[in-house]
């Protein structure tokens, strides 16, 4: 069976050390191979105090995925310069996470890998370095070819899917269109139903906007004249849709058991929730892509880079995730009890 791989993120944050943290964790069942720099790595596993020995390869096929041993896609570029400092924003850095997720798409595309992992990268570095992207899920559509995607950040209690994403409020409401929200309602369904996660026909809930969902156009017509027709276009097309629900309960009545999955307007609206639930874990998931791809659900946490103290249970957690969806809907439905031996995975089933 064909590997992960994973691609260690911005050599200047936490990414590094996760990466070694989680390669190392004896929870982690997948075989995996990191996309990186050897030298950033190895001294990633020093500082972690991961007993692990950093092995180059050239290929997928040279993987030995050996006992204590982190096989290590090296690039054709060469070593990072040696120059390059944790916790801190340089162009190179960004330069060199944004060839890991390339190579990594490549390797995907070509079916040479079962599914794709990330460690954070940081969005100002790619702009340092003249990338005209403002985060992975961007360069995974971009570079894949893929025009309907989503990001859908998923924990234990919520999956939330997002219609904007990386932009400033003020453009993401300037964006909002009712073919925009009926198409990601639309990727939403046949994801789940893809995935056998919520049966043939999962339960979409869309948040509304404004407060109290716009309160019959006293607080904002948007509701009504944007998202509430998406909905009734969804549902004329057999998709169990709802909405829009005012945001402020929405999230919890997802939570509850009452949907299986929650449409955000905006990035705060719908990574909040899910964030506040843990961190540690979270997944993001891009949905849409034509390769299963998965991630942290945090940022590169310069202030900590360096010092070995990172949490590795989102990543741990997003290379299970990324095991179990490669496996397709015929693989067995991952457990809702909690493995002591294995980190907290994602409910990928209907409710109760």
């Amino acid at each position: 069976m064909n590997p992960i791989a994973v691609t260690m993120g911005d050599p200047n944050g936490i990414g590094p050390e996760i990466t070694a943290k989680a390669y190392a964790d004896p929870r982690r069942r997948a075989a995996v191979v990191v996309i990186g720099d050897p030298d950033t790595l190895a001294r990633a596993c020093r500082t972690t105090g991961t007993e692990l020995t950093v092995r180059p390869v050239g290929s997928i096929a040279d993987a030995a995925h050996a006992l204590g041993v982190m096989d290590v896609l090296t690039e054709t570029e060469g070593a990072l310069p040696p120059d390059l400092r944790p916790g801190t924003v340089d162009a190179r850095a960004g330069a060199a996470s944004f060839r890991y997720v390339r190579r990594g798409i490549e390797l995907a595309l070509r079916g040479e890998i079962r599914a794709l992992t990330t460690a954070p990268i940081s969005k100002e570095a790619l702009r340092l370095a003249g990338l005209p992207y403002p985060g992975h899920t961007e360069i995974l559509a971009d570079l894949s070819g893929t025009r309907d995607y989503a990001m859908m950040m998923a924990n234990d209690d919520l999956r939330v899917v997002l219609v904007t994403v990386h932009q400033s409020l003020r453009t993401a409401l300037d964006s909002l269109t009712t073919d925009r929200e009926l198409e990601i309602i639309r990727l939403t369904h046949r994801t789940l139903t893809g995935w056998g996660a919520a049966g043939a026909r999962p339960r979409i809930a869309v948040a509304a906007l404004n407060p109290h969902a716009g309160e019959n156009g006293l607080f904002g017509r948007e509701d009504l004249d944007i998202v509430e027709p998406a909905v009734r276009a969804a549902r004329r097309e057999g998709i169990d849709a709802s909405g829009p629900w005012p945001a402020d309960t929405v999230f919890m009545r997802a939570r509850a058991g009452e949907f299986d999955a929650v449409v955000a307007q905006y990035h705060d609206q719908g990574l909040i929730p899910v964030k506040f639930l843990g961190l540690e874990h979270g997944v993001n998931i891009t949905i849409g892509l034509p390769f299963v791809r998965t991630s942290v659900d945090h940022g590169t946490a310069f202030d900590i880079a360096g010092r070995g103290t990172a949490d590795h249970t989102s990543l741990l957690t997003a290379l299970r995730q990324a095991d179990e969806l490669a496996a397709g809907p015929s693989a067995p439905a991952p457990s809702t009890a909690h493995d002591p031996e294995d980190p907290r995975g994602l409910r990928l089933h209907a409710h109760p």
